[in-house]
């Protein structure tokens, strides 16, 4: 449906004047679409589309109407409304208005409601898709006096039906989101939750708990198929609104996982029949929330799991059947689960004689719990045809997969020299071996498996009340070296670790970075797609200055006796971390200079004069 300057349907709203900051502008015209005419989808644009929209439009309500049981969903295919100011309150703006009162007046959205956001800019300012709370969806559209070549909007409307976003377990008696989620005998074992409000934004200041209980020989899968709280890559310290997974029945059992960004596809296992998902809301703009899924899993005790200590099946198959035989079996097809063993060798079929031509293999990993999975190389000789190739497609290789955003994705493909350590970024990972030639000297590989909790980080006290956090206290140990998760191969994707550091009331802690790797570009933010370090002198603190890439040199001094230093990993490229000495220090020892920086407002870090960077490397090298 396309409006212009002289609107289709007028509607006046007799009502009181309110602050027209906080809710609808009575004077306003309105347009009110109540069907998509039988179709799946209706549309809607500002005045004018694709012409630029007039200016001195003091306001302009779209308003959509569904059935009782419904909800509405916008979607902008184009949007350009002129941004004056960043925060969309002066000049050219949209108001939302998506949630009805909620004290005197009549229901619905009218002159009470608050509107949930406002937004301006161009399409990537625009959410993805807006959604009612309930059956009513305000837009209110405002343009200023200052002229401008913005085109406005075009978008598609349509009505879903709200019962497709139910909770399948039983709410729990007086409250209002707390819900229990039982396994029972000739029952369904898999269903879904939502966040409440979902596909529309979840309240806040509140707190919903999901607790899920298997029987004994059964397991508990969860996967959230979505979850949008708030947009960046904020440590999750730093976040007002958390989802917590526990591994167990109450708040006190360990920590599976933290999310509190924006992320797709991210599953969970748990380690025992009992599991609680816990859902704090407590920012001023909340996100859309979570939708997921569970699964009652029986405990997994397949015949083919297991440490492979020997020679694989695959070669047994060949000493009786011949190559061309195994090769066409599934014999060298394996899965290594946690349930039955914590490490174990996995070695190429004949291993250490050659293995035969055309060998396809799979090999998939599955933890459980705050598990990662993680492979060390002890032997890698595969066949080459060129040493000067530049990517493995044409030589004999071992490729390594990943679970990015709920689908399979390839991490890395090896061919040449002996791979660093990898590690998992969830419960699972999959290696495929392709062997199209070999010959005499190619051994093959031998690979040592490892299901870990620490991320192979072998210092510090590890806490159960975060997935990968770790306490280093001057009362405990002075000195000493910590590392990022993995080192020294690939950290893991998607991962956030903390470390902190606990002085007495006089000393402060000294780190000297010997070796510095993190995939990113500076400032290290989301918008480079940067993974990052920061460091802060506060548990909870945003505005530190972040680093990344390759450094050559990088020292730290926390401002008091506490520090923190949070890693964070997106899902994209990989690098191999880091390595440094920390030492605690007493004031008295301390001759330091502070080097402003105008990145830095919270933290006040400061870089080392020369001549203590020297007794720090003198009592490291001591240490040593």
């Amino acid at each position: 449906m396309r409006t212009s300057t002289t609107l289709i349907l007028v509607f006046h709203l007799s009502l009181h004047t309110v602050d027209e900051g906080h809710a609808i502008n009575p004077s306003c015209e309105c347009i009110r679409f109540t069907s998509t005419y039988g179709k799946e989808r209706g549309t809607f644009s500002s005045p004018d589309y694709p012409r630029p929209y007039p200016p001195h439009l003091s306001c302009v309500l779209y308003t959509f109407i569904a059935a009782p049981h419904e909800i509405v969903e916008l979607i902008f295919t184009d949007f350009d409304i002129y941004k004056e100011h960043l925060e969309c309150v002066h000049g050219d703006y949209i108001k939302v208005y998506s949630e009805g009162i909620h004290g005197p007046g009549p229901p619905g959205i009218n002159e009470y409601s608050a509107w949930s956001r406002i937004i301006c800019g161009s399409r990537v300012d625009a959410p993805p898709a807006l959604y009612s709370h309930g059956p009513v969806l305000v837009l209110e559209l405002h343009t200023g006096t200052k002229a401008s070549n913005a085109t406005g909007f075009v978008g598609t409307y349509r009505f879903i039906d709200r019962r497709n976003f139910e909770t399948d377990g039983i709410r729990v008696p007086d409250t209002w989101c707390d819900y229990v989620f039982n396994s029972q005998p000739n029952k369904p074992v898999h269903g879904r939750l939502y966040s409440p409000r979902y596909p529309s934004s979840y309240p806040s200041n509140m707190r919903c708990n999901y607790h899920f209980n298997a029987r004994q020989n059964e397991r508990i899968k969860l996967v959230f198929d979505e979850s949008f709280l708030q947009k960046g890559d904020m440590s999750c310290l730093n976040r007002a609104d958390i989802i917590k997974v526990f591994d167990g029945r109450t708040s006190t059992a360990p920590v599976l996982a933290m999310l509190c960004n924006e992320l797709i596809g991210f599953e969970i296992l748990s380690t025992g029949p009992e599991l609680l998902v816990q859902f704090t809301a407590n920012s001023d703009t909340p996100g859309q929330g979570f939708k997921a899924s569970y699964q009652f899993q029986m405990q997994y005790n397949s015949n083919t799991d297991g440490d492979i200590n020997k020679k694989s099946s695959t070669a047994d198959a060949i000493s009786g059947l011949g190559p061309a035989v195994s090769a066409a079996t599934s014999s060298c097809h394996q899965v290594f689960s946690s349930d039955k063993s914590k490490s174990g060798k996995l070695t190429s079929p004949l291993y250490p004689s050659p293995y035969p031509q055309k060998t396809h293999c799979h090999y998939d990993f599955m933890a459980r719990g705050r598990e990662r999975v993680r492979l060390v190389f002890e032997d890698f000789s595969l066949q080459r045809i060129s040493d000067s190739a530049i990517d493995c497609e044409s030589s004999d290789s071992i490729d390594v997969f990943l679970y990015v955003d709920g689908r399979l994705e390839k991490m890395a493909s090896f061919c040449n020299d002996t791979p660093k350590p990898i590690m998992s970024n969830g419960p699972k990972l999959s290696i495929e071996f392709r062997g199209i030639f070999s010959s005499r000297n190619s051994r093959g590989f031998k690979i040592s498996y490892y299901f870990v909790e620490d991320y192979a980080i072998s210092t510090g006290i590890q806490l159960q009340e975060f997935p990968c956090a770790f306490v280093y206290n001057s009362s405990e140990r002075s000195k000493g070296v910590v590392t990022s998760p993995n080192y020294p191969g690939f950290y893991p994707r998607d991962t956030e670790c903390n470390y902190f550091f606990y002085g007495h009331e006089n000393e402060r802690v000294l780190l000297h970075f010997t070796y510095f790797d993190v995939e990113g570009v500076m400032p290290c933010e989301a918008v480079s797609a940067s993974d990052y370090v920061q460091f802060s002198s506060q548990m909870i603190d945003s505005k530190s200055q972040r680093y990344c890439g390759q450094l050559r040199e990088l020292q730290v001094t926390s401002d008091k006796n506490f520090l923190r230093i949070t890693f964070r990993s997106n899902d994209r490229l990989d690098g191999t971390g880091f390595k440094c000495d920390y030492i605690f220090l007493r004031d008295s020892e301390m001759h330091s200079m502070t080097m402003p920086d105008s990145h830095d407002k919270g933290t006040n870090i400061r870089i080392t004069k020369l001549l203590l960077l020297i007794c720090f490397e003198f009592r490291t090298i001591a240490f040593r």
